[in-house]
């Protein structure tokens, strides 16, 4: 199985004027529907972690826990996902955030994570960096050591990377 980042690349679909015109969509389905190209993707992810002590993955709702939940298990940690509200049993803890349009929330069980726990962060696409920043912050406030963040995509146009505090590395597979 030696499928570069190209082929990877070659695996997302680009749908414009979705979901909005003037919007080009990065479709995944064709990448995790590839065995070989969804298993180097997560060969890819996983690489700069390797020896890095991560016990949790924590893996953003939603698509982030289908790279999170694979990345887990290559590096031998658990998985904690981040969920929307209303979709864990209390007691939760939680951030707000804001979006363009609104306020949305992440929430994670209280005892997700462990004090000191090195946890690593992993969402399928950053796009203006709100949600990463949210997860970031619930990550802490759970009490856990935040490794880093992992994406498959980074949508550089919007500059998602500038709300990423310093102190712990941003890795992007692909960029657009």
């Amino acid at each position: 199985m030696d499928i570069s980042l190209q082929q990877i690349e070659s695996l997302i679909r680009a749908v414009p004027d979705f979901p909005k015109p003037g919007v080009v969509f990065r479709d995944i389905t064709p990448l995790l529907a590839d065995a070989g190209g969804f298993a180097r993707c997560i060969d890819a992810l996983a690489e700069p972690w390797l020896g890095s002590g991560v016990q949790a993955v924590c893996g953003i709702e939603s698509r982030g826990f289908i790279f999170g939940a694979a990345l887990a298990q290559k590096l031998h940690a658990g998985f904690v996902p981040l969920r929307k509200p209303g979709k864990l049993p209390p007691p939760v803890v939680a951030v707000d955030y804001e979006l363009e349009y609104g306020v949305d929330r992440l929430e994670a069980r209280n005892d997700a994570l462990h004090a000191n726990e090195r946890v690593l962060l992993v969402d399928d696409v950053l796009a203006t960096g709100g949600t990463l920043a949210a997860a970031r912050a619930l990550v802490e406030k759970l009490g856990a050591q935040l490794v880093g963040a992992s994406v498959v995509i980074e949508l550089a146009a919007l500059q998602g990377r500038a709300r990423w505090r310093d102190g712990a590395p941003l890795e992007a597979l692909l960029r657009y």
